[in-house]
Formats: structure tokens, C-alpha cells, sequence
């Protein structure tokens, strides 16, 4: 994600602008607002930092995200795979209505796959509709031709940065894809493209409509097949350096603009990828990367690094978690309690088992569980992967074996082939059943309820809604003239939960000690896990 230097679009950088802005130094805010009025663009982050605009740059091939160094399907080329998908973009544009731009010649940014930084911010969105989005890949002119050494330490053109400049020859590499194929002779080499020169622009303009003056993200989609004409490039030749006259780098070059589509707008701003999904060992061959898209509203997300969400994991856990032979009288389910309609509860005060018999406690809601440290209302378990096995094998929920659990699903003739594809190999075992469940439990996220989006200026509250609100965060003490119904303390933040374990002081259930059944201490009698109170209007009682 790149921080604009700053992002200042509008008409023009007038004189007077400037000489406002040296008179106000002394107060940021007011200084930003004067140059917000002189350019037609509010830019201070700090005080207005709801209004952002994001662009998500996904590489794909033929529409399924690339996976450095995984083999694309390609009936042309043989082996391909890519290693390396950087890039520089800048001058962003958006189009109003009437047809006219809100332009930046100061917006530039980096992007590269193997760093995983493939998001760019632009702040201060202006609360204006819009019809289309603008940029070029690669740089003016001008700032081609710039002295690299007068970039700051972080700015997206400093070469310790994003490693696209020359070096002792002048200018940056506006786009390099490397990779490797393996030619007819049978013998694996590489390719390697690095296109440049700005005599000849790749300007990427793409119609979208959305609406300003809210935070918003709107992911792109760079078809990597099509800069390569799908490989047939990699067979015409292995590089191209962009030398004058070179005919394959202004062949390749045309295509760039052309590479480019919307795939999502969503009126939102997303956790950067690699804080919602963390640098992990390779995935098996045919695996694919799942795209968790968790709200910047919501607290970072450290996820399991030995178990990557993937398309394949994710879709295995959600079969599993509605297989009711996972059970003993092959009926019910992990949804059977966890009933999604009702935000995975069952409406229940005791969830019911396999032989009709009430259990000891109520369905928990399954949201938001990644970031979770302790599962279950008395914190028994300490992972996704060792909470799942548990209630198959509890006598009052599923009453089953794990051992028999795993021969009705060898016995199922699906189920092997989706194992393998989950994890690369074939075979069904206890922990691999632990490890897709929990993928699938980690993507259950509730983040666009009416608050939310609220807060997002897409709705309003009413004003009894309003006046819970206020009693929700404000503290009962009455000798302060405070008379809230202090709910903050355990339920506060977005996620409406301290993931504390709390005594709420109701008379305790006989033979129900909670949280002290796991730690044997007295001072956690009758305490219990803070629910979420996100979706309490279905999760009852």
C-alpha cells in the first residue's frame, strides 16, 4: 500500500496555494484545508480518513490469480510459470459525471507480487460520482529522467525501494515479468521482460461508477496471458530490455492497457494481504491462494501460517462442516447447532445432541473467530484445528469416533478427490479434516451489519438507534452524573467482544463451573468467554 506524496488532484498547483500553504505551516489542518480548497481535493488523512480510495492489483492468468512459481495452464507454452510480476503506476484520474478529471501528476506507486504489495491508497475522496478510473503504468517523461537519488528513503521511486531503476542507465523499468518455461527440446529456461520508456504511455483507463465521500476499494484484475499473447511471447523470444526500436516491447506494451479489468467495488477499505494472510510455505501444484477480505475497521489478523487458506481448503471445510456423517446416527451436523441464519447458533438455550439430550451449554456463534486465541465458553481449547475434533467426539453433541468418522468419508467417493486437491496429496486423515475445517471456520466473518455500515456513511442510524449507541459507550456513575448501561467494557470495539473470560454475576448453574473446570482456580468460577454481540438479534437466547 502506498502512501500518497501526497495525493493532490485538482485543476492546478497555483502560487498562491503555495504561498497559502508556507503562511499556515504552523497548523497542519488548517494548511491541508487551504490546499484541499485551491486544488479541489481534501487531503488530510487524519482528520477525514474515511474518504480513501484504494486499488487492489490482483495478477491473474486468464482470470485465476497468478501463484509465483506454480505452473499457469497455457496450451501454448509448455511449464510456465511466472517469478516475478513488479511494476509502477502513477498519474491517477478519475472521471465525474459531466466528463471532466480529477487528475494527479504525484501519485505514484509500486506494486510487486512477491512482496506481496499490490494495494494503493489514495486519500481525501471527494464526495462526488464517478464514471471511470485512470492511470498509467509507468512514469512521465520527466520523472523518468529524474535523479533516483532525491527519492525519500520509503517513496515508491527510491531504487532501494522497488528495484525498477536502470541503474547506470537512465530511467525505470515501468513493468517486469520474469518466469520460466520449458522449450521442445525438454531443457526448463527463462524469460525475462522488463518494459520501459515513456515516448509511448500505457494508459489504462477503465469504466467503474461509484460514489465519494466514502472509503471505497476497488480491486483490478492485470491478465498477465494477455501482455504475453497468452505465451506465445515467451516463444517469439525469452527478454526484452525496451531498446529503441525493439518492435516485441511496443507489441507488449499496447497489450498492457488492455490487461486491465474491474473485478470488485466495494464501499470499504480491506486489511492489506499480507496482515490477513501471511507469507507461507509454497502451496501444492493446482492449489490456489483463497482472498480473505477483512475490513481495515476491524483489529490486524495474525492467521495460521502452517495452514494458508486456500479455494480448495476452504471449500473442503465447508462441505465438512454440513457432512452429517461426521456424526453417529449420520444426521447431524457441525450446522445443525451452528444453523448460519441464525449467525452459526441454533436458537437453542442448550444445543441438542445426536439422541435428542440436551447438552451442558449454548451454541456459540462462530464469527470472527480468527482472531480468537481459546475456543469454547470455557476455553478448553487453544486452536481452530484442536477445537473442531472435539464435538464430533463429545457423547452429548455428535457421539462419534474419529476413527469412524474418517471410514464413512474414505467410503464417500468425492471425498478423496477433495482431499487431494485441498492438500496437494492424496489421503483423509484426522488432522487433514482439522485443517480444512478450520480454514472454512476462519473465513466466517460478520462486518456489514447496519453499524457497519454506518460507519461507512451507506446507512443511518435512527435515532433510538443513536440513543442505544450512546448508552452502549457511556460508563453508570451516577456520583458523575453518568448513567449509561456500560456495555463497552467486555463488549467494546468492533468485534463487540474483550475475548475475556467474565463472571456476569447470574446465579451459577449446578455443576457448571466454567472456565475454572480448565485453569482448577477459584477465581475463575462461573466465568465464561464474552460473546460477541455482533448479530444478537438472531443469536437469542
Amino acid at each position: 500500500m502506498e502512501r500518497i506524496d501526497p495525493l493532490l488532484i485538482g485543476t492546478a498547483r497555483s502560487k498562491q496555494a503555495i504561498a497559502m500553504m508556507a503562511r499556515l505551516r504552523g497548523n497542519s489542518r488548517m494548511a491541508w484545508l487551504a490546499c484541499g480548497l485551491a486544488l479541489g481535493w481534501l487531503a488530510f488523512a487524519t482528520q477525514l480518513s474515511g474518504q480513501e480510495l484504494r486499488l487492489e492489483i490482483v495478477p491473474e492468468w486468464e482470470g485465476n490469480p497468478v501463484v509465483l512459481g506454480e505452473t499457469v495452464s497455457s496450451e501454448r507454452v509448455s511449464g510456465m510459470s511466472l517469478s516475478r510480476v513488479d511494476g509502477l503506476l502513477s498519474r491517477l484520474g478519475l472521471r465525474r459525471a459531466d466528463g471532466s478529471w480529477l487528475e494527479s501528476d504525484r501519485w505514484h506507486v509500486y506494486f510487486s507480487a512477491e512482496k506481496r504489495r499490490l494495494t494503493a491508497r489514495a486519500d481525501g475522496l471527494p464526495a462526488e460520482e464517478f464514471q471511470a478510473i485512470r492511470f498509467q503504468v509507468g512514469l512521465d517523461a520527466e520523472t523518468d529522467a529524474s535523479d533516483p537519488q532525491e527519492w525519500l528513503a520509503d517513496h515508491p521511486l527510491n531504487p532501494s525501494v522497488c528495484g525498477l531503476h536502470w541503474g547506470w542507465r537512465s530511467g525505470y523499468v515501468f513493468l517486469a515479468l520474469e518466469g520460466h518455461w520449458l522449450p521442445a527440446e525438454g531443457k526448463s529456461s527463462g524469460f525475462s521482460y522488463h518494459l520501459a520508456g515513456a515516448e509511448k504511455p500505457m494508459t489504462v483507463e477503465l469504466p467503474v461508477t461509484f460514489s465519494g465521500g466514502r472509503p471505497t476499494t476497488i480491486r483490478l484484475g492485470m491478465d498477465v496471458a494477455k501482455i504475453l499473447a497468452a505465451g506465445d511471447v515467451v516463444r517469439e523470444s525469452e527478454s526484452t530490455h525496451s531498446r529503441s526500436g525493439d518492435s516485441l516491447a511496443a507489441a507488449m506494451k499496447a497489450r498492457v492497457s488492455r490487461s486491465f479489468r474491474v473485478k470488485t467495488v466495494r464501499s470499504d477499505l480491506y486489511q492489506m494481504a499480507d496482515s490477513a494472510q501471511p507469507q507461507t510455505r509454497s502451496l501444492p501444484p493446482g492449489v490456489k491462494p483463497f482472498q480473505l477480505s477483512i475490513s481495515e475497521r476491524l483489529p490486524k489478523v495474525k492467521l495460521p501460517e502452517d495452514n494458508p487458506l486456500t479455494v480448495e481448503g476452504v471449500e473442503l471445510g465447508r462441505r465438512l462442516f454440513n457432512e452429517p456423517r461426521l456424526s453417529r446416527n449420520n444426521a447431524q451436523s457441525c450446522a445443525s447447532c451452528h444453523d448460519p441464519a441464525k449467525a452459526f447458533t441454533d436458537g437453542q438455550s442448550h444445543s441438542l445432541g445426536t439422541g435428542g439430550q440436551a447438552g451442558r451449554r449454548n451454541a456459540m456463534s462462530l464469527v470472527n473467530l480468527a482472531w480468537a486465541s481459546e475456543f469454547f465458553w470455557d476455553g478448553r481449547a487453544k486452536s481452530l484445528r484442536e477445537q473442531v475434533l472435539l464435538p464430533i467426539q463429545d457423547a452429548h453433541e455428535m457421539n462419534e469416533t474419529l476413527q469412524g468418522a474418517m471410514a464413512k468419508l474414505e467410503a464417500d467417493r468425492k471425498y478423496p478427490a477433495q482431499f487431494k486437491a485441498a492438500f496437494g496429496t492424496a489421503g483423509i486423515t484426522t488432522n487433514r479434516m482439522a485443517l480444512a475445517l478450520e480454514q472454512f471456520l476462519l473465513t466466517l466473518l460478520s462486518q456489514e451489519s447496519k453499524f457497519d455500515r454506518a460507519a461507512r456513511k451507506l446507512a443511518q442510524l435512527t435515532p433510538q438507534e443513536q440513543r442505544g449507541l450512546q448508552l452502549f459507550i457511556t460508563e453508570y456513575d451516577p456520583a458523575r452524573g453518568l448513567r449509561g448501561a456500560d456495555c463497552f467494557h467486555c463488549h467494546g470495539g468492533n468485534l463487540f467482544s474483550n475475548h475475556q473470560f467474565m463472571n456476569n454475576g447470574l446465579e451459577e448453574r449446578a455443576g457448571d463451573l466454567g472456565r475454572m473446570e480448565v485453569t482448577g482456580l477459584e477465581t475463575d468460577r462461573a466465568k465464561f468467554k464474552v460473546p460477541t454481540l455482533r448479530n444478537v438479534a438472531v443469536t437469542a437466547p
